[in-house]
């Protein structure tokens, strides 16, 4: 094996730069991460002290190792954490100041990335009472050199003041802010290896916690106090090892300090550790199934200890007990606020107990999670959960029962995941745990998508959160077996991974199901449909027009009825939102709305009536127009020039908006540009109205793009008379990015905007905006298809690519340099991915096949630029 440099042959920053590569090509080699963590430690220790004492500090203050290099865990690229720990006088300490700042500097200076604290003992006391981080960082104080004596009052002081209690009260308040920064998941699709729950972070907070308490430093001496057993040790040394090995090669690709296992990096990161491509597995996907298993179980892990040790630090706490009322319930308490068994052996002797847990966790509303003891037993008794177990009718009532429950099911599911239980009762559903999702815009594993939109279906009948869709809140309350959409939510996307069309795959698991539970021909027949359909409502809505009659008697021939309709357009708003929050947004709420509502109509009995439709819309603006003083002849003028397809793409209260600002405008020789705050979400509405022109579309976007501005829809109406009425649904900005609001932004994109539309120079070369690092990892073959409708007076152009900065004002380019006008543009952003439908103007291609295909060829070269 070869040894890193002495310190005697590290003189400077070049030559320990060569020692520390030497311990990374050993690792490289062997994955033995212990060894390169004490061997960064040790020559760290060497080399400090060899400065130290090059300062002429000496005995005069203590130079103590601090926070992971403490306890000896140096990784490539952590920061060195350091305490210079001063004399108590003030006169002593005053006279070290220049040999304290020579120290530091000759660290820098000799490439150690220092995380220094110079304090005396009493300044140390102050800071870690008013700080549990400092304190934390202190409880692995390490000696190195220097004044001994100092050092072990120091210790004295601390230790004297350290209160276990509110030490572990502290730690856990942060572990749980911790987990929520994280959505309280392992299962992000890049997860922080150290911060996330199940990550390092995790085994840290029992390894202080338990050394605070003087329970022991290592995980072997908990177990010699009985706190864990032999097989838990086992597991939480493995998964230890297997963490520790990811973050030291992250850090060594990275060529930094990097615990996100990034998409880029899952891949040399696979290599790295030896891990191949299995037959139907990417090497990315299988490290990262080993990831996921490995971080499940040190959060499980985590909670058993740290529940072991708050019994031992409140033991009168942990001595009252509640009884859980109900009949069946005998076997089960309540204590410290989490459920426990009375008898540790209960699932091994009544395996029927098992699903039972979870009901009545469920049904019980004071317990936030379940006890050491049941995780435990639940383990031990993973055998007793086959086939035998799976058919029992008592189970199968028992998992409809927690299904139906009012409250608690969320939870129950998730902890059921978290246990290994829901796997072992749907085999299915064990299949695509871990599972990656490489579509750019799911951000969790499939199994942590589908618990998210069953979360999200259930929290439409959850009281305290209707305000957050109070919509989708009332057709639930009035939905006969809302349970129902929990079970959709549990296997809609269940056959993900196996190759195929996941929808209909999952119809013959969601079949299996309905008949092993007893449900009824109607109910089975719903999930089978919402299985199959559960994409539909959502293609219909962000890509066709919803405003085309035609468009909506199809989808309202497809749903069949309202009962049909409702349940997949709650599914389908719980199963956009639960992908990513970067992909759903309030104008996508009100698509799905409105497409609810009109086909509701037809559902109905009324047939899309267009005449019917424009004299909704014209009556309900001229009400609101009234409200402004506006009489009907003062528009009479306007109105004349729109033609019905305006009144029917807007709603009233558009209708009202555009019609108040324009009315005495309507042969403005100069562009009016009107911006509101966005009626629909975060964002501005923006109108503008001029003279058309060819190249107009790609001037708007164009200002947009200078100011970063996010384009959600577009509407492009001519009127009769030769102007352009085109509105804007946008967001984001590199203004409101720099901590200004959308209302700030109003008068300021109005001016703007319309000096951009007055300047008649060449449009400017498109930005080439950078891909993202998901995209560059997985990238997307841009497609393009381009198809006339039916009626031959457009054609519909379908584009879908990568999304980046500018690739918008590129497509608008192209459009204005063949001279092809456009209708109407529906912008679909799904977290990377851009999915565009645009409405073209058939006048000039279809005259022109060959224009047809120079326009997509120009496309496919804009998207892939």
């Amino acid at each position: 094996m070869n040894k890193p440099r002495a310190a005697s042959n590290i003189t400077d920053a070049a030559s320990l730069r060569a020692a520390r590569e030497v311990a990374y090509d050993d690792f490289r080699k062997t994955q033995v991460v212990g060894r390169l963590t004490k061997q960064l430690t040790k020559m760290s220790d060497q080399v400090l002290t060899h400065l130290w004492s090059s300062c002429g500090l000496n005995n005069e203050a203590s130079l103590i190792a601090v926070g992971g290099y403490g306890r000896n865990a140096l990784f490539p690229h952590s920061d060195i954490d350091i305490l210079i720990l001063l004399p108590a006088e003030e006169k002593k300490a005053l006279a070290l100041s220049k040999q304290v700042e020579q120290f530091i500097a000759s660290c820098w200076d000799m490439g150690l990335e220092i995380g220094s604290s110079v304090r005396n003992t009493a300044e140390c006391m102050s800071e870690s009472e008013q700080d549990v981080t400092v304190r934390t960082s202190l409880l692995e104080a390490r000696f190195l050199c220097g004044n001994r004596q100092l050092f072990k009052d120091f210790v004295k002081a601390f230790e004297a003041a350290m209160d276990p209690k509110s030490f572990f009260q502290a730690k856990l308040a942060e572990q749980i802010q911790r987990h929520y920064k994280y959505q309280d998941t392992p299962y992000s699709l890049e997860p922080n290896c150290k911060e996330s729950p199940g990550g390092l972070r995790d085994l840290q907070v029992i390894s202080w916690v338990s050394k605070a308490a003087h329970l022991g430093n290592t995980f072997k001496d908990l177990s010699l106090a009985g706190l864990v057993t032999q097989r838990e040790l086992t597991e939480l040394n493995r998964n230890q090892r297997f963490l520790e090995t990811l973050r030291a090669n992250l850090h060594l690709l990275a060529k930094r300090r990097q615990d996100v296992l990034a998409f880029d990096l899952q891949a040399p990161l696979a290599a790295a550790m030896g891990i191949t491509e299995e037959s139907s597995r990417l090497a990315s996907e299988a490290i990262m199934r080993r990831y996921y298993w490995a971080a499940k179980a040190v959060n499980q892990l985590n909670d058993v200890l740290l529940q072991n040790i708050e019994a031992l630090l409140f033991p009168q706490e942990s001595k009252t007990t509640h009884a859980i009322a109900g009949e069946g319930n005998e076997c089960f308490i309540e204590r410290q606020g989490v459920l426990d068994i009375t008898d540790p052996q209960l699932f091994q002797k009544h395996p029927e107990q098992i699903l039972r847990t979870f009901l009545v966790f469920a049904q019980t509303a004071n317990v936030k999670s379940l006890s050491a003891t049941i995780f435990r037993a639940l383990y031990n008794a993973r055998q007793k959960m086959d086939s035998k177990w799976r058919k029992d009718p008592v189970n199968r009532a028992l998992f409809i029962e927690i299904l139906k429950e009012p409250e608690g099911v969320s939870r129950a599911f998730q902890l059921m995941n978290r246990t290994s239980v829901l796997g072992r009762y749907l085999p299915a559903f064990r299949k695509i745990v871990g599972q990656m999702q490489h579509d750019l815009f799911h951000v969790y594993t499939v199994d942590q998508h589908i618990l998210m939109v069953l979360r999200n279906v259930r929290r439409f009948m959850v009281v305290e959160h209707t305000h957050e869709f109070p919509f989708c809140s009332s057709l639930i309350a009035h939905f006969e077996k809302p349970w129902l959409l929990v079970i959709a939510a549990l296997f809609h996307d269940i056959a993900k991974g196996r190759g195929g069309d996941h929808s209909e795959l999952g119809k013959a698991d969601m079949r299996r199901f309905a008949k092993d539970h007893g449900l009824d021909k109607a109910d089975t027949e719903l999930l089978v449909w919402l299985v199959a359909e559960h994409l539909n409502m959502s293609q219909v809505a962000q890509k066709q027009d919803i405003t085309d009659p035609e468009v909506v008697q199809a989808f309202a021939k497809k749903v069949g009825d309202e009962r049909h309709l409702t349940a997949l357009y709650l599914l389908t708003v719980a199963d956009v939102r639960g992908t990513s929050p970067k992909v759903w947004n309030a104008w996508k709420g009100k698509l799905l709305e409105d497409l609810y509502r009109v086909t509701l109509r037809v559902l109905g009995g009324a047939k899309p009536d267009a005449s019917s439709e424009l004299a909704q819309h014209q009556e309900g603006s001229r009400a609101k127009l009234r409200l402004y003083a506006i009489e009907d002849s003062a528009y009479e003028n306007l109105w004349k020039r729109l033609d019905v397809a305006f009144f029917l793409r807007q709603d009233a209260a558009d209708i009202a908006w555009l019609t108040r600002h324009l009315y005495n405008k309507v042969d403005s020789e100069i562009p009016v540009v009107r911006a509101r705050l966005s009626p629909v979400g975060e964002g501005l509405q923006i109108a503008v109205y001029v003279k058309d022109q060819e190249d107009l579309f790609a001037r708007i976007c164009a200002y947009f793009e200078r100011h970063g501005f996010s384009i959600w829809d577009a509407r492009i109406h001519t009127t009769k008379h030769g102007y352009a009425l085109d509105t804007f649904q946008i967001s984001g900005s590199n203004l409101v990015d720099e901590g200004g609001s959308y209302r700030d932004l109003i008068q300021l994109v109005e001016y703007e905007l319309t000096a951009a539309l007055q300047n008649n120079d060449p449009l400017p070369s498109p930005s080439m905006g950078r891909l993202s690092r998901q995209s560059r990892t997985f990238p997307i073959q841009p497609r393009v298809h381009m198809i006339p409708d039916e009626r031959g007076q457009y054609y519909a152009l379908s584009l879908s690519a990568s999304d980046r900065t500018g690739l918008l004002y590129a497509i608008s380019r192209v459009l204005a340099k063949h001279q092809v006008s456009l209708h109407t543009a529906r912008i679909n952003t799904l977290g990377e991915r851009v999915e565009d439908v645009f409405l073209l103007d058939a006048a000039n291609l279809s005259k022109n096949p060959k224009l047809q295909i120079l326009l997509e060829t120009d496309l496919l070269e804009a998207l892939g630029a």
